[in-house]
């Protein structure tokens, strides 16, 4: 299946790259950056604050309140693959009152516990259709680098940006990501509808070879699937050899960023550091892409028309360029918003022809690799209560763990995955609702009190 054919996935990149460039350039109409009233930038970015408010962990209704979000917010989040920081960061402060900064830094640790919930409830799960591990690590190897690039280039913008177009990005990505979401969830849901309705008539019309008509026959698979116990399903889910790749990625990137804080900002040394997180993730990508292209090439020299991974489409160098840029876009609007980069990579996976399930399972495997790293720099720097982040994490863990549980006997039983892209719509649509709606009415305050509404200076912002 080649990438650019049809409005499918070509409309969706198409989708990404002009919203982000329109926000972008639209700033130079709304933005003054000569505009001398710059003691107020520290309210324009979420963050750029430095006022720490850290309320006290103690039982009240807004403590109830929270974590009941905070599990249906984890719980529908992982069984999406887009981690739920849409909805974490606002309640953090509308309900709880911290201030934004701290605010995405809980959120991530929440997106983290959710998400190895989620990985453990996931590699004890036998793949729905095949004898392969249920996590994707071909797709892994290629986003995992490239959304840890953008998640540090969106961190640094974060600083820059205005407040009000942050919300624009919000808007125009999420929107857009949620109601393609939907409409591919309903598409599935009337192709798993006409497939259940042809099999029911199958067995009602099923006959022997003597032409008899058998009715309530059982349909059993001409090959049964072999049982396994649960170690053995958790073995042939983990392959260690990819994983200790993933794993030296993200002891590289972290490595940088603890460096990285220590040294003076824009520095030449602070900036060579910061450009070396170009190679690493470039030379981990390139090295999966030529090996997915070359297998690719291999298999369809043989005749063998069978995907490399469970993505549908063929490797060609443009869909790998493709899929590259995704994941780089995907974590600079997860640095921007706190997020771990699922609201791009959760609806990519789908379009790219990966099943709900592995989808799923493959994104919330990639986020917490990126939500762990921004909570280790989080916690360097001291950007969150420990009682309340530990609190907090603990109802996601328990809220991933279950909702992955609950969706997966769900699915089962009514035999219909595309509950899962609805659950991943229906957070999206939420977190677009909470944090456009939030952003719009502090851009609108920002507007009557005069503030600076440009862009800011990198060096002077930090």
């Amino acid at each position: 299946m080649e990438l650019w054919k049809g409005k499918g996935t070509g409309g969706f990149v198409l989708y990404l790259l002009v919203g982000f460039s329109v926000a972008i350039f639209s700033v130079s109409y709304v933005g003054d950056t000569s505009n001398p009233n710059i003691h107020n930038l520290s309210s324009l970015s979420p963050v750029s604050a430095t006022e720490k408010v850290w309320p006290d962990l103690k039982l009240s209704w807004r403590l109830v309140l929270a974590t009941v979000i905070a599990f249906l917010g984890s719980a529908c989040g992982t069984v999406g693959g887009v981690g739920g920081g849409g909805i974490f960061v606002p309640m953090l402060t509308l309900i709880l009152g911290f201030d934004t900064k701290s605010a995405a830094a809980i959120s991530k640790c929440m997106i983290m516990g959710a998400s190895a919930s989620s990985v453990w409830y996931n590699v004890r799960v036998r793949h729905p259709t095949k004898e392969v591990p249920i996590l994707d690590y071909d797709l892994a190897l290629l986003f995992q680098p490239m959304l840890l690039l953008g998640i540090t280039v969106g961190v640094s913008l974060s600083v820059v940006f205005p407040y009000w177009l942050i919300t624009v990005l919000i808007i125009i990505l999420f929107v857009g990501t949620s109601s393609r979401s939907f409409f591919k969830g309903i598409q599935m849901w009337k192709d798993e509808t006409l497939l259940k309705n042809e099999m029911e008539q199958q067995r009602a019309n099923m006959v022997n070879s003597r032409g008899e008509l058998l009715i309530d026959t059982e349909y059993e698979p001409l090959y049964p699937r072999e049982e396994k116990s649960e170690l053995e399903i958790i073995c042939s889910n983990l392959k260690w050899k990819r994983l200790l790749v993933l794993v030296t990625v993200w002891l590289a990137f972290l490595l940088i960023q603890v460096i990285k804080k220590e040294i003076k900002v824009c520095s030449p040394i602070y900036w060579v550091l910061f450009c070396l997180q170009f190679p690493v993730a470039f030379a981990v990508f390139i090295f999966e892409a030529m090996r997915l292209n070359r297998e690719n090439k291999n298999r369809l020299s043989c005749g063998n028309t069978e995907s490399v991974c469970e993505a549908t489409i063929e490797w060609s160098p443009l869909s790998l360029i493709f899929c590259g840029l995704c994941g780089v876009i995907g974590g600079i609007v997860g640095g921007l918003l706190g997020s771990g980069g699922g609201f791009v990579l959760g609806p990519l996976l789908l379009e790219i022809g990966v099943i709900p399930q592995v989808a799923s399972a493959t994104a919330t495997f990639v986020m917490m690799f990126s939500s762990s790293l921004s909570v280790v720099e989080f916690y360097l720097l001291k950007r969150f209560p420990i009682p309340y982040a530990m609190y907090l994490m603990s109802v996601s863990i328990l809220a991933g763990f279950w909702g992955q549980s609950f969706i997966r006997k769900l699915v089962a039983i009514l035999r219909r995955a595309s509950i899962i892209v609805f659950v991943l719509s229906g957070v999206i649509c939420a977190s677009a609702l909470t944090m456009g709606v939030i952003g719009i009415e502090k851009s609108i305050k920002m507007v009557h009190n005069h503030e600076f509404m440009g862009f800011l200076g990198f060096c002077s912002s930090q």
